[in-house]
């Protein structure tokens, strides 16, 4: 089966990478999910996982080998040969390729003619406060799982590096528009 990179969206690739990495059931996913923090870059519910199970096997991307007697929430999925290339082309696609992400914040941005000057000064100052607190959450997260797989330390490490950037162009917001008398 030959599949381009755009045909597994990232939520397909991150639960297919992580079966890549060692065969588990769904609940084992649920949990590395949320251990790694995963859902803070992907759109993976809880409800969303055995759908995405259901789907990638279908597409023949992932088996479960036979088993007596398995229920359904404890079959162990295993990515498939087809799976294995799908995720590595589809990784190296997402890695490479450079394309706009929306952020909600440049709406706001977009629409500052609405706001009064201090009520942007206060919202900046939120934001990096808000910031701060979850910076700080990725980190302890992040040494509470230490030793982490490779792919995981490049996720910590890209996410605090655009928390990083984040801040910086934050803080200096917050000074500037802390010094306007608009």
């Amino acid at each position: 089966m030959e599949l381009t990179p755009a045909e597994l969206t990232p939520a397909e690739l991150t639960v297919l990478g992580l079966l890549v990495e060692r065969p588990q059931h769904g609940y084992d996913l649920e949990q590395v999910i949320e251990r790694r923090g995963i859902r803070q870059w992907t759109d993976i519910g809880f409800s969303s996982i055995y759908y995405l199970l259901t789907k990638l096997e279908q597409r023949g991307l992932l088996h479960v080998p036979e088993a007596p007697a398995a229920t359904r929430s404890r079959r162990v999925f295993h990515a498939t040969d087809d799976g294995r290339a799908a995720a590595a082309r589809a990784a190296l696609a997402y890695i490479a390729g450079a394309r706009p992400v929306p952020h909600p914040v440049l709406v706001g941005l977009a629409n500052l003619s609405l706001l009064p000057a201090d009520g942007y000064a206060r919202a900046l100052r939120t934001r990096l406060t808000q910031l701060d607190a979850r910076t700080a959450a990725v980190r302890e997260a992040e040494r509470a799982q230490a030793p982490l797989p490779l792919a995981a330390r490049e996720v910590f490490s890209y996410s605090l590096g655009l928390m990083e950037a984040e801040r910086q162009w934050l803080a200096e917001r917050v000074r500037v528009n802390g010094d306007r008398q608009d």
